[in-house]
Protein backbone atom coordinates (compact mmCIF):
# COMPACT_ATOMS: atom_id res chain seq x y z
CA UNK A 1 0.00 0.00 0.00
CA UNK A 2 1.41 3.16 -0.95
CA UNK A 3 1.26 5.77 1.72
CA UNK A 4 -0.75 8.87 0.71
CA UNK A 5 -0.95 12.71 2.47
CA UNK A 6 -3.81 14.21 2.50
CA UNK A 7 -4.15 17.67 0.72
CA UNK A 8 -6.44 19.21 3.35
CA UNK A 9 -6.39 18.98 7.39
CA UNK A 10 -9.07 18.93 9.47
CA UNK A 11 -11.09 21.68 10.85
CA UNK A 12 -10.15 23.97 6.97
CA UNK A 13 -13.16 25.18 5.00
CA UNK A 14 -13.67 23.38 1.62
CA UNK A 15 -16.39 23.63 -1.35
CA UNK A 16 -16.91 20.78 -3.99
CA UNK A 17 -15.54 21.43 -7.68
CA UNK A 18 -18.71 20.38 -9.26
CA UNK A 19 -21.84 20.15 -6.67
CA UNK A 20 -22.91 23.24 -4.90
CA UNK A 21 -22.33 22.50 -1.39
CA UNK A 22 -19.29 23.47 1.05
CA UNK A 23 -17.96 22.11 4.51
CA UNK A 24 -15.96 21.95 7.38
CA UNK A 25 -13.41 18.87 7.61
CA UNK A 26 -13.73 16.77 10.73
CA UNK A 27 -12.35 13.52 9.82
CA UNK A 28 -9.87 12.11 7.12
CA UNK A 29 -9.36 8.25 5.62
CA UNK A 30 -6.53 7.86 3.59
CA UNK A 31 -8.11 5.85 1.38
CA UNK A 32 -11.91 5.22 0.37
CA UNK A 33 -13.73 3.81 3.44
CA UNK A 34 -17.60 4.00 2.42
CA UNK A 35 -19.51 0.67 1.52
CA UNK A 36 -19.79 -0.49 -1.99
CA UNK A 37 -23.49 0.83 -2.04
CA UNK A 38 -22.34 4.11 -1.62
CA UNK A 39 -19.90 4.05 -4.22
CA UNK A 40 -22.29 2.49 -6.82
CA UNK A 41 -24.72 5.61 -5.72
CA UNK A 42 -22.20 8.10 -7.38
CA UNK A 43 -22.73 7.80 -11.10
CA UNK A 44 -20.30 6.47 -13.30
CA UNK A 45 -18.96 9.33 -15.13
CA UNK A 46 -18.35 11.76 -12.02
CA UNK A 47 -17.10 8.14 -9.85
CA UNK A 48 -14.05 9.15 -8.18
CA UNK A 49 -11.08 6.60 -7.53
CA UNK A 50 -11.02 5.06 -4.31
CA UNK A 51 -7.20 5.20 -3.79
CA UNK A 52 -6.79 8.87 -2.46
CA UNK A 53 -8.01 10.54 0.97
CA UNK A 54 -11.60 10.91 1.54
CA UNK A 55 -12.83 13.84 3.97
CA UNK A 56 -16.16 13.32 6.27
CA UNK A 57 -17.71 17.18 6.31
CA UNK A 58 -20.02 18.79 7.90
CA UNK A 59 -21.53 20.06 5.20
CA UNK A 60 -24.32 22.75 4.19
CA UNK A 61 -25.57 23.89 0.73
CA UNK A 62 -28.39 26.91 0.07
CA UNK A 63 -31.18 24.70 1.37
CA UNK A 64 -29.74 22.37 4.80
CA UNK A 65 -27.25 20.96 6.78
CA UNK A 66 -25.49 17.55 6.80
CA UNK A 67 -22.61 15.49 6.47
CA UNK A 68 -21.06 14.88 3.11
CA UNK A 69 -18.04 11.99 2.38
CA UNK A 70 -16.10 13.54 -0.43
CA UNK A 71 -12.73 12.45 -2.54
CA UNK A 72 -10.01 14.71 -2.33
CA UNK A 73 -10.20 15.07 -6.01
CA UNK A 74 -13.19 16.85 -5.86
CA UNK A 75 -12.44 19.22 -3.30
CA UNK A 76 -10.64 22.68 -3.05
CA UNK A 77 -10.33 25.10 -0.23
CA UNK A 78 -12.91 27.28 0.19
CA UNK A 79 -11.47 30.81 0.97
CA UNK A 80 -14.56 32.86 0.46
CA UNK A 81 -14.24 33.97 3.81
CA UNK A 82 -18.70 33.21 4.37
CA UNK A 83 -19.43 32.05 7.55
CA UNK A 84 -20.64 28.58 8.03
CA UNK A 85 -23.83 28.21 9.81
CA UNK A 86 -23.48 24.10 10.14
CA UNK A 87 -24.37 23.96 13.82
CA UNK A 88 -22.11 20.85 14.09
CA UNK A 89 -19.33 23.46 13.58
CA UNK A 90 -19.81 25.35 15.92
CA UNK A 91 -20.01 22.90 18.55
CA UNK A 92 -17.20 21.28 17.65
CA UNK A 93 -14.80 23.87 16.58
CA UNK A 94 -13.88 27.33 17.66
CA UNK A 95 -12.27 29.03 14.65
CA UNK A 96 -8.30 29.71 14.35
CA UNK A 97 -8.69 33.43 13.09
CA UNK A 98 -7.56 32.65 9.56
CA UNK A 99 -10.64 31.34 8.32
CA UNK A 100 -10.33 27.41 9.33
CA UNK A 101 -11.48 25.86 12.86
CA UNK A 102 -9.61 24.12 15.18
CA UNK A 103 -11.34 21.21 17.20
CA UNK A 104 -12.12 22.43 20.92
CA UNK A 105 -10.18 21.04 23.46
CA UNK A 106 -11.81 17.62 25.19
CA UNK A 107 -12.27 17.69 28.59
CA UNK A 108 -11.70 15.11 30.68
CA UNK A 109 -13.61 13.81 33.68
Amino acid sequence: MKQRNAKFQIGQVVRHRIFPFRGVIFDVDPEFANTEEWWNAIPAEVRPHKDQPFYHLFAENAETEYVAYVSEQNLVLDDSGVPVRNAHVHALFTPDGAGAFKPKAVVQH
